[in-house]
């Protein structure tokens, strides 16, 4: 998976590039030294080609410039140097209208869920098994919920496709809408590493086609009894006793809303009680 911006500043690569023009609705072009900023989204959507189907219609009012199947199949409606109305009403850093400086990368993914016996409904009624659902707690809330994972190819793909920005544009920061919107949107959400996403694009020097890696930190248990499994599944088998509460671990990988941590034994943790 490589992909290149070329000087009419649409993606250029494999897999192919799915191309519906917003020529209809998004006309206006960045200003100078613009964009400098990549904002993650998820498209509260069916599919990847539905939304993107969805966004490029021109009766609708929101749009993007990209959008990332969980198959990681990239769909781009607009060129890179034209202005796409993804962030709607946004404050950040002492900027607003976010849609004026950045690019809109739109995930696939159904967004908070709701435990239904062993499903997991989203709220246009789509259901999801248990192995595509989180329990953690957004970082602009104060409880724990249930939310729609992303899958890796995903990820790499969205990955892939911001190397791609950056090294034609000159990008300073990649946020999420959840941070620009704060308390109207909750996208991506927790099921989406955006802080160690950003961080290794931003700020780490790494071999192309490196995949993202979880750097070890400290953490603490914050429930009474967590259970250390040697997968990252409900179903998979506990390898010791369960961790205690206070009880201090080395985070060394994550996986589908799960830690990999270290105390005297390794196993898988609900990562919705590490903290």
């Amino acid at each position: 998976m490589n992909y290149s911006v070329n000087n009419e500043h649409w993606l250029e690569g494999e897999p192919v590039v799915k191309r519906d023009y917003l020529a209809a609705k998004n006309k206006s072009k960045f200003a100078a030294n613009f964009p400098d900023s990549i904002i993650i989204h998820f498209t509260a959507g069916r599919s990847g080609q539905s939304s993107a189907k969805y966004l490029a219609d021109p009766s609708v009012k929101a749009s993007a410039h990209i959008v990332i199947g969980r198959e990681g199949t990239v769909y781009q409606l607009a060129p890179l140097d034209t202005i796409t109305w993804h962030a709607g009403v946004s404050s950040y850093g002492g900027r607003n209208n976010w849609n004026e400086y950045s690019i809109g990368i739109e995930l696939d993914n159904a967004g908070p869920l709701t435990k239904a016996g062993n499903e997991y409904l989203s709220w246009f009624g789509g259901r999801y098994p248990e192995n595509e659902a989180i329990y953690d707690i957004h970082r602009n809330e104060n409880q724990p919920r249930y939310w729609h994972t992303f899958t890796q190819l995903q990820i790499e793909a969205c990955e892939v496709v911001c190397r791609a920005i950056m090294a034609k544009y000159a990008i300073k920061s990649i946020l999420g809408h959840e941070e620009i919107s704060v308390g109207r949107k909750v996208d991506p959400g927790p099921a989406f590493p955006l802080d160690k996403f950003r961080e290794q694009l931003l700020t780490q020097n790494r071999q192309s086609g490196e995949s993202l890696e979880v750097a070890p930190q400290e953490g603490e248990v914050i429930t009474d009894k967590l259970n250390i499994r040697e997968d990252a599944s409900v179903h998979a088998r506990l390898v010791s006793s369960p961790l205690a509460q206070g009880q201090k671990v080395t985070i060394v990988d994550e996986k589908n809303g799960w830690y990999k941590v270290k105390t005297e034994i390794e196993g898988w943790v609900n990562k919705a009680y590490v903290r």
